[in-house]
């Protein structure tokens, strides 16, 4: 799996557009072999941060070298070294399978006596064995995104950066993507990500929670849920839940809340105290109450969390 050698260096990375900062002063590492991801609603700095790595932005300032090498002084030399696969499907429409695979070929510039070998590995990887005579625009959103991933591997670069790959994909076919991954990272091959997808973030060996453009929280999935959750997790069963999630939120004992799913996480300081005062609370302006019970936080709760703290900070909170 994972090694120490380093794949990517960033340092203070800002990139602005005009008065508009899009990544503020960024900074982290990642090694050979790790799905490195980038967790953050959109607008967040995601994708902006990937394409400086592919060396298809200028940075602002800040240092960023991908493979050893410098993006800024030499973007066209990192190309060379990575596979980019951008959140739009990018291939030909009106080209067949092998087709798109071929010209890919060429742009990567593959030898010609490794293009027939390359094509057959990428159609097995990919999962398009048989369909190499069908046309692009006839495959499913999720063979495209295969055949995309396909495209950007052909020349197998040890550095991968997918920005959002899987937006728009059923979940099934999401989870064979996640499949293909890892099988490229268990080569030695380091794979970024950008999702705003909570539960593909746990597939990550590490993440960074970006917001605004700012990391607000950077570890292991285990690491951000274990450590970056500041108080204890309720799930409060009710309704309706509008009232029920106003009167939560502007309560005392409540740190946080946030409707999730059918139901609300309030976050809180003492559960053992919070439970009977919220149900007595609830239930005095005529909400229904059922269970309220302590639950483990998710990524999603500790990302609410976080960026929640940083909008009540305003410009001077620092989030670790």
């Amino acid at each position: 799996m994972s090694s120490h050698e380093q794949s990517v260096f960033v340092e203070n990375l800002t990139k602005k557009f005009g008065d508009f900062t899009a990544v503020d002063n960024v900074s982290f590492e990642a090694h050979r072999g790790e799905i490195f991801g980038f967790l953050g609603p959109n607008g967040s700095g995601k994708s902006t941060t990937i394409r400086i790595l592919c060396g298809l932005l200028r940075p602002t300032s800040g240092v960023a070298r991908v493979a050893g090498i410098d993006v800024a002084k030499n973007p066209e030399a990192v190309r060379q070294h990575i596979g980019y696969m951008s959140q739009k499907f990018s291939l030909y429409n009106d080209l067949r399978v092998a087709e798109n695979l071929r010209f890919f070929a060429g742009m990567y510039s593959v030898p010609s006596r490794e293009i027939a070998e390359r094509l057959t590995w990428a159609l097995k990887m990919a999962g398009l064995e048989g369909r190499e005579n069908s046309a692009t625009s006839a495959l499913a959103v999720g063979w495209k995104q295969r055949l995309a991933l396909g495209c950007a591997v052909l020349h197998r670069p040890p550095i991968v950066f997918l920005d959002e790959p899987t937006s728009g994909v059923d979940p099934v076919s999401r989870r064979q993507f996640w499949d293909l991954i890892h099988t490229m990272v268990d080569e030695g091959v380091t794979v970024f990500v950008t999702t705003h997808y909570m539960d593909e973030a746990e597939y990550c060996n590490r993440l960074v929670l970006l917001d605004r453009g700012r990391i607000v929280a950077m570890g292991t999935p285990s690491d951000l849920t274990r450590t970056h959750m500041k108080g204890q997790l309720l799930q409060v069963e009710c309704e309706p839940l509008g009232p029920a999630l106003e009167l939560l939120q502007n309560a005392p004992l409540v740190l946080d809340a946030a409707v999730f799913g059918g139901g609300i996480h309030a976050v809180v300081a003492d559960a053992a105290a919070a439970v009977p005062a919220i149900r007595t609370m609830l239930s005095a302006k005529g909400i229904k109450v059922g269970r309220i019970e302590t639950i483990e936080p998710s990524l999603e709760d500790v990302f609410v969390s976080l960026t929640a703290a940083r909008s009540t900070a305003g410009t001077k909170g620092v989030l670790a």
